[in-house]
């Protein structure tokens, strides 16, 4: 029997943990701007951090604070600060990757566990041995390690909670870790062997001839040179050129490997991205996490799987890989776009009820009298189609928009619940 794995959602603001939880989620992470790395479009103050702890609290979910900085010396004394509120509010266990915050958490938090973030690039048995040894009760290992080395860390170290990522953005460092040697020369920096690509001469040469000589489409494309040997072909549309663009990770059609190979929690990148993101990519893979456990069969798990990766498919996204999972060959770039192009639209989300079929919603995009819509809740997809739509004051209106006046009142072709979200197919 597969043993319960822990589904870990992104939570970007209060919003998104509520919907992050609602579609399933069994915890969530966040942290305080200035000592997680999302300083950006991050709202998670002490007071915000409180309100996130007491949501997680009543609906009885996990909740696990960010520490993971590196820290300089200047943020010490503001970290012991932060971490006598956290003694005090008391989250689940909070991420760290510097063992000056990790000894800070002992010394001023001695009861909350403590989680390695995958920026501490936990890559080897002895590693995950090494940070049981210093309190660490959860190792998030390293996005760079394969299945087959899950499987021997777990063999060597089978009592520590294992956690790995399953969903979402990708870069050329990953876990700090430069990566440029590796993809343009096959020699990996982090094993000693880096060639520098970061010191080149680099040039554009426009290819004078056909491409068996040069593995490109046609005669005058832009070839990327450094020190006279091909890089990559350099094709540009009307927004630029896409060096550096890592397809985005998704590994919903491999989970029962990860299961099977001795992961504890399975975790979703995207603490900036939408509602809608939290909301569909925590669908998505609590389902099919579900779906093992129940011991479905082999043909019911795969038509579950097919179906939650097209619902994945309708995020925006950058195309998606399996990573590093099965070798470190494996991992793909995404040259030719910044990302897919995207058929569906997010639209709004059900807020409340009026009366009758009548839906009061949040319009996040333009939503119009006739359209078809999906609606989307935790178990199920449903199409509907928008009968009517009135503003605030109960006017009927032809359409409403996505901004600061965006609430309205729309009547639907059945009932749904709150926290439902809509979808649109764009023409």
């Amino acid at each position: 029997m597969v043993k319960k794995i822990e589904l870990v959602a992104p939570g970007g603001s209060l919003e998104k943990i509520e919907y992050a939880y609602h579609f399933g989620a069994d915890a969530v992470y966040i942290g305080h701007p200035d000592f997680s790395l999302r300083a950006r479009l991050n709202d998670f103050g002490e007071k915000n951090l409180k309100k996130a702890v007491d949501a997680a609290r009543k609906l009885d979910k996990k909740i696990y604070f960010t520490l993971n900085i590196y820290a300089h010396q200047r943020h010490l004394a503001e970290i012991k600060k932060h971490l006598a509120f956290i003694k005090k509010i008391k989250p689940d266990a909070v991420i760290v990757s510097d063992p000056g915050i990790l000894s800070l958490v002992k010394k001023h938090s001695p009861k909350i566990k403590i989680h390695l973030s995958t920026q501490a690039n936990t890559t080897n048995s002895e590693a995950v041995k090494f940070w049981r040894l210093q309190g660490v009760s959860r190792i998030v290992l390293a996005r760079e390690v394969t299945l087959e080395e899950i499987k021997k860390i777990r063999k060597a170290c089978p009592k520590i909670e294992l956690e790995y990522f399953v969903h979402g953005a990708m870069c050329m460092s990953l876990s700090g870790r430069c990566l440029l040697s590796s993809w343009m020369r096959y020699r990996s920096a982090n094993l000693g062997d880096c060639v520098q690509p970061c010191r080149w001469k680099y040039k554009v040469q426009r290819a004078k001839c056909k491409a068996q000589n040069f593995g490109v489409p046609q005669s005058g494309t832009d070839i990327l040179y450094a020190d006279d040997s091909k890089i990559m072909t350099v094709e540009e549309d009307s927004h630029g050129t896409y060096f550096l663009n890592s397809k985005d990770l998704c590994l919903i059609e491999h989970l029962d490997k990860l299961a099977k190979a001795g992961i504890n929690a399975f975790k979703i990148e995207g603490r900036t991205k939408s509602v809608f993101y939290a909301a569909v990519s925590t669908k998505a893979y609590r389902r099919v996490i579900d779906a093992i456990g129940s011991k479905k069969s082999e043909k019911e798990l795969n038509k579950i799987i097919k179906a939650e990766k097209n619902e994945l498919n309708k995020l925006t996204n950058r195309g998606y890989s399996t990573g590093f999972l099965f070798g470190k060959d494996k991992w793909e770039n995404n040259s030719d776009c910044s990302h897919r192009e995207n058929s569906y639209q997010f639209v709004g989300e059900i807020i409340g009820k009026n009366r009758k079929s009548w839906q009061k919603i949040k319009a996040h995009n333009a939503l119009k009298t006739g359209e078809k819509v999906e609606i989307i809740t935790p178990k199920n997809i449903f199409i509907s189609r928008v009968e009517e739509i009135k503003n605030e004051k109960g006017e009927s209106v032809g359409s409403a928009h996505g901004g600061s006046k965006n609430v309205c009142f729309v009547r639907l072709l059945g009932k749904f619940p709150q926290k439902s979200l809509l979808m649109k197919k764009l023409s």
